[in-house]
């Protein structure tokens, strides 16, 4: 039985899971140090990281394993979890790239995602997953993760302390109660984590926090597969641009069908929530405004891009339709360069894993430079298209099957 750095035993009804305390401990909630980095990020990056990422996985004599990633700090495992809580989609999206999906028992808002995703892995022959049974974890009330009875909660604990019906002593009861919290979810945005955390909170790329996760599942061999996957993408993107003075002038928002607000979004900058639109390194025309802001319509026309990206437009296809239309026929909006010249396109998911930043960094290859990587078809819903081989970044394949089992 692990025991914390406190001398306080850890919980005994998991005894595949367990959390060794190596950071967070029993003086958490004082906030007090335990052994974390600071908020000071070991890498800010976001690529697949597989070179220079250090090894945080020890494996033991007696065949257990620990992981350690911040802010929840080191747990320790007998064998891969097998009843997993997730909240947000870059966790629930590593789950099931590892070939775990059925492991899942929550997720944030699975109606949503179930029409986002499925369109998605309708390109991955034998991947998909069944979300209809799966409890809304959104500000999840602390009774049904008991009746949940998870191995692991693949959720950030310190974003988890911030919801409504959540604080800090929450977080620490559900963990020596039920299951440990193993998750990273400030880093898509590098946001500041609550006081009880700042002293341990690190952040971390997409592909970083992936391959931790790969190592609670013991899928090192699928992680390195789907690394390779990403590094061949990345080189491609890199290799395949124009130079800056050639890349267009870019808006990346999200807006009401009627056009009464429209939400700014930014195109660069650190966390994973851009690192589908980062690669590009287009100048992004509301860099200035704060992230997520609201402006009207005449603010968007006097920036004048030359492409408009619309957040969360590839799942509702019912709203991107009155949306496209609403631009056209609004008397101030149909002025914009991108609207003139049918350049507003559709985006995903903002918080996807690795599976939606595969197909999400060629859709925004596409839909920017259709003359480099092949042009974004006129997208009215459905599943993600069915591009020519030739006109594919990258393997689908290849990554359906490391999904499935042949890596």
């Amino acid at each position: 039985m692990a025991s914390e750095d406190g001398g306080r035993e850890a919980p005994t009804r998991r005894d595949y899971v367990k959390y060794s305390g190596a950071v967070v401990g029993g003086g958490l909630l004082a906030g007090c140090s335990g052994g974390g980095s600071g908020t000071t990020p070991a890498r800010t990056t976001d690529g697949a990281g597989t070179a220079s990422a250090s090894k945080t996985e020890t494996d033991t004599s007696d065949g257990s394993y620990s992981v350690t990633m911040a802010p929840a700090g080191t747990v320790e495992f007998e064998t891969p979890p097998e009843n997993v809580f997730t909240v947000l989609v870059h966790h629930t999206d590593m789950v099931v790239a590892l070939g775990h999906g059925d492991a899942l028992n929550a997720m944030y808002s699975p109606a949503n995602f179930e029409g986002n995703y499925d369109k998605i892995l309708e390109r991955l022959d034998g991947v998909s997953v069944d979300w209809s049974g799966l409890y809304d974890s959104w500000n999840p009330e602390k009774e049904a993760l008991y009746e949940l009875d998870s191995d692991l909660h693949l959720a950030d604990p310190a974003y988890v302390s911030t919801m409504d019906a959540w604080d800090t002593a929450d977080v620490e009861e559900v963990r020596t109660a039920v299951a440990p919290w193993f998750g990273n979810a400030l880093s898509r945005d590098h946001a500041d984590p609550p006081a009880d955390w700042a002293d341990r909170y690190q952040y971390y790329s997409l592909w970083e926090v992936f391959e931790k996760v790969a190592q609670v599942f013991q899928e090192q061999a699928r992680y390195n597969a789907l690394s390779d996957v990403k590094a061949d993408l990345d080189a491609t993107v890199a290799s395949t641009l124009p130079t800056s003075g050639d890349r267009p002038r870019t808006a990346r928002v999200m807006t009401s069908p009627d056009l009464s607000q429209i939400w700014v979004f930014h195109m660069n900058g650190p966390g994973f929530i851009r690192s589908h639109t980062r690669p590009f390194g287009v100048d992004d025309v509301f860099d200035d405004v704060p992230e997520a802001e609201t402006i009207g319509v005449e603010a968007l026309a006097e920036a004048d891009p030359e492409v408009v990206l619309v957040e969360n437009a590839f799942a509702r296809a019912d709203d991107w339709r009155a949306q496209k239309r609403n631009l056209r026929d609004d008397p101030v909006a149909s002025e914009v360069s991108a609207v003139k010249n049918d350049r507003v396109y559709p985006l995903s998911a903002r918080y996807g894993g690795p599976i939606m930043n595969l197909f999400q960094t060629e859709m925004v290859a596409k839909e920017l430079y259709p003359e480099r990587f092949g042009a974004w078809p006129d997208y009215d819903g459905g599943p993600y298209p069915e591009f020519p081989p030739d006109e594919r970044l990258f393997d689908r394949e290849r990554v359906a099957n490391i999904i499935t089992g042949d890596v």
